[in-house]
């Protein structure tokens, strides 16, 4: 069955109507290119006055099928480019038939959606619930289907990279604004009516502003000095946001770029020529791993219990005012959940409400949005207001027995049949559900800061910890549009695991005699967003501290050692010199109060440096001792899956989304490679290196 029909209206203007079958959206695969080229071919033999696409599903265009797309080209590059150039001739006849086209978008147009909507004339939009735009390169890849080359040309050179080489999307008042909406309609039937009246209000033979002769470029053509001067700067600029380790903007920016020069069919030719090299890439195979696959599995609910039914959650406790309760507080309640925000001050309860405001004045919502988003969240000081609640997520400080005292506070007056969550980031969790009688309501909920940009949610189950706690923990997770990992108790967990061993490399580092500035640049150039010394700064060294000494207590309450590393002679040398980090204004760098910083000018002192190094054994160096970090949390069962594992690195971590997180990055490396150079790792720098023993079976 063609996943595209026909319909010709009384007015004689044909309905191209998108309506794949078993499916609930409209996706571009092997069977829809053949069904549109068909379709096509179809249309060259029929009369009719202009046509209207436009789908039969709820959305538009969901985008392409990812695998089937990704699988073809793996199999053979020539078949890939045939296949793709199949679609875009055919597209490029429709839109230089002289017949005025229409696409009228009631939902999503993603990807090849929007590139399919981009080779119409007209574009008419539902005012609500459209979201548009070309995210190909937030999976490693370009558009394929037309999307640079017709971008480009509508918007100009400098005004289409941010939705090109950022992936950004956008509304359909933004798309209004920025022309590539000629109309909005608040149903569809308007919508309908008006693509009919403009399809016969055209007296002339239609065509794209693009293919009349003397069109001009917006924004200036190639030969203007002003676009001559960006074309000279924007390669260096983009490779100094990319470090040369994402090759998706780069190839966007040259089909921009060379697409001007040529005609427009030289330019798909040369579209298509980049899209097929880029998707046999490792780079976009990591990428498509981990955010497509790896991602939609997360969003699946593929951790979570499936034999348990969906939990709604209306009402839930925030225990404990500080960044982080009022952080997870506007996360709830921007999500329609009725928030008490509790904490032993008043006051500082109130206060915390004030960040919501705060955050929702910078956000894209009417005031009466803002207003019922704060009217969610009632500050208290009194535990029996957290009677009737679904969950109480506790986020008092990062402190075992200040912890243990608020929960038992907490379920001696609530009771505790109520779910409990901690946001601890590195206490155990099976040890802090003995605060409760019914340890199995008891499960950890680790967010990250800032809560309201941090899309990552680490669910740690305790030993006793049931599937329903889980399952309602991850249903909640999902509620309020975050992230889910699922992992199992231990000291750190997963995340806080792994970014440990990333800030006491960097310190190591530093012990040797490592440049500050290197280490830090090394960081940067491996795609790491942060370095190792700033992120300790604004995590704060007494935090890291502190995290040490409880680590000590537990392993001396365990019988065991807790080794010292070289790093930690770094920390205490700083923490003696009052350098506690950002929020007390000096740590690895300085702070002059006003978001700027530098680097210690007296780290030389402390730290004499040598000469004697090497950037890319250091790059090396910080991610091995992630991914290793991240195996052996896999071989001890702590991570189950490589799924959460990269997920939970890239999202939580800000491991670089180019190797697709900590466990993809050993497949893109090889088990066999990543392990040699571990061992050589190991055997100039430390046990830190020590390859774990499942790599000979991974």
């Amino acid at each position: 069955m063609s996943s595209i029909r026909l319909e010709l209206d009384d007015a004689g203007i044909m309905h191209f109507i998108f309506d794949k079958s078993a499916s609930k959206v409209n996706l571009l695969d092997h069977s829809f290119i053949d069904d549109y080229v068909t379709t096509v071919n179809k249309l060259k033999q029929m009369t009719f006055t202009g046509v209207i696409l436009r789908s039969a599903k709820t959305s538009f265009f969901a985008g392409g099928d990812i695998t089937e797309l990704s699988h073809s080209a793996e199999q053979g590059i020539e078949e890939s480019f045939q296949l793709l150039s199949s679609l875009k001739d055919a597209m490029r006849w429709l839109e230089t038939c002289g017949k005025p086209v229409v696409a009228c978008i009631n939902g999503a147009a993603l990807g090849s959606g929007w590139e399919l909507a981009l080779a119409c004339h007209y574009r008419i939009a539902l005012v609500k619930n459209v979201l548009l735009g070309l995210p190909e390169v937030t999976l490693g890849l370009i558009p394929g289907v037309g999307g640079v080359v017709r971008m480009t040309r509508l918007l100009g050179l400098q005004a289409a990279m941010p939705y090109l080489l950022k992936g950004k999307q956008f509304d359909s008042e933004e798309g209004f604004k920025l022309g590539l909406i000629n109309q909005t309609a608040t149903s569809n039937v308007q919508m309908m009516a008006q693509a009919t009246n403009w399809i016969l209000s055209q007296q002339h033979p239609v065509s794209q502003d693009f293919d009349i002769k003397g069109y001009q470029l917006p924004g200036g053509n190639v030969s203007d000095p002003n676009v001559v001067s960006m074309i000279v700067q924007a390669p260096a600029t983009l490779k100094k946001k990319t470090q040369g380790n994402l090759p998706a903007p780069e190839a966007i920016l040259s089909v921009m770029i060379e697409s001007t020069y040529v005609d427009v069919e030289t330019a798909l030719r040369l579209e298509t020529r980049y899209f097929v090299s880029i998707i046999r890439g490792q780079v976009a195979k990591n990428m498509i791993n981990t955010f497509w696959h790896q991602h939609n599995e997360i969003k699946a609910g593929a951790s979570r219990p499936l034999a348990l039914p969906v939990k709604k959650f209306s009402k839930v406790g925030v225990l404990g005012a500080g960044m982080m309760g009022a952080g997870i507080a506007y996360a709830l309640a921007s999500h329609g959940i009725t928030v008490i925000l509790k904490d032993i001050s008043l006051e500082k309860a109130v206060f915390a409400k004030s960040y919501t405001a705060s955050i929702l004045a910078n956000c894209k919502l009417d005031d009466e949005e803002k207003c019922a988003i704060l009217q969610r969240i009632t500050p208290s000081k009194e535990s029996a207001d957290l009677i009737g609640c679904d969950m109480v997520i506790e986020a008092v400080f990062e402190d075992r027995k200040v912890k243990y005292q608020a929960i038992t506070e907490i379920l001696t007056t609530v009771g505790a049949e109520l779910i409990m969550a901690s946001n601890t980031s590195t206490l155990p969790i099976s040890s802090l559900a003995t605060a409760s009688t019914k340890p199995e309501n008891f499960i950890g909920l680790h967010f990250f800061s800032p809560v309201d940009k941090m899309p990552l949610v680490e669910i740690i189950k305790g030993d006793k910890t049931s599937s329903a706690t889980l399952a309602a923990a991850y249903d909640l997770v999902i509620q309020i549009g975050k992230v889910p990992i699922v992992v199992n108790d231990s000291r750190g967990f997963f995340t806080s695991r792994v970014f440990f061993t990333y800030v006491s490399e960097g310190m190591r580092l530093l012990s040797e005699g490592i440049p500050a500035e290197v280490i830090e640049n090394a960081a940067i150039q491996a795609g790491l967003p942060v370095g190792p010394l700033a992120i300790t700064d604004e995590v704060s060294l007494s935090l890291i501290d502190n995290v040490r000494n409880q680590a000590r207590l537990d392993f001396k309450a365990e019988g065991k050692v807790l080794l010292d590393n070289p790093a930690d002679a770094v920390l205490d040398k700083l923490l003696a010199l009052k350098r506690r980090g950002k929020l007390a204004g000096a740590g690895f760098y300085d702070y002059n109060g006003q978001g700027h910083k530098q680097l210690w000018t007296g780290l030389v002192d402390v730290f004499p440096t040598q000469e004697n190094w090497d950037i890319d054994t250091i790059k090396d160096r910080l991610l091995f001792v992630q991914s290793l970090e991240a195996l052996r949390a896999y071989e001890e069962g702590v991570v189950t899956s490589t799924r959460d594992a990269n997920i939970g690195s890239i999202l939580g971590l800000g491991f670089p989304a180019w190797t697709g997180g900590v466990l993809q990055f050993v497949d893109h490396y090889g088990a066999d490679d990543f392990k040699q150079r571990a061992e050589q790792l190991c055997e100039q720098f430390g046990p830190q290196f020590t390859p774990v023993a499942i790599l000979s079976e991974w």
